[in-house]
């Protein structure tokens, strides 16, 4: 798994994003690109922005039971797998909006660096390694990226 903490992996993604457009087409999925690229900025919400609820109870033990290692393997995603409801973008997004929105986060991510996130409690699964947590950004960016040809 490439490493999103370092900054030639961080540049070649936002490379990737940079190479989107309003009119790319998906190979699968429902998204336009402007609802993906505000999707994969939900993960970084979770972490820098207070706007979603934590989950609580039996939610939070399944999702640490049984979503958790999905989700920081570095086994990657397959096309079509379905989405947590915090994840789905139903709206229509601004492109361009969306698009610098989620290079700021994926820059903030990479200047904090890769010991910022060593233990750091993750909103949905506890605190996680570094190395899990650069799993699940590049996974996750690398995974829509893909889905979009970039």
């Amino acid at each position: 798994m490439k490493n999103i903490f370092s900054p030639e992996v961080t540049q070649e993604v936002i490379a990737r994003i940079g190479h989107l457009t309003p009119q790319s087409e998906r190979k699968w999925g429902k998204m336009t690109v402007a609802q993906m690229l505000a999707h994969c900025s939900v993960t970084y919400e979770m972490i820098y922005d207070d706007i979603h609820p934590k989950p609580k109870g039996i939610k939070k033990f399944l999702l640490r039971t049984f979503v958790k290692n999905l989700v920081v393997s570095e086994k990657p995603y397959k096309a079509n797998n379905p989405t947590a409801p915090a994840f789905l973008i139903k709206d229509n997004k601004d492109f361009h909006k969306e698009q610098q929105r989620l290079i700021s986060y994926i820059d903030k991510t990479q200047k904090l660096g890769a010991a910022h996130f060593d233990q750091k409690e993750s909103h949905s699964f506890g605190k996680l390694s570094t190395q899990e947590w650069n799993n699940m950004f590049y996974k996750h960016l690398n995974h829509h990226l893909t889905q979009f040809g970039v």
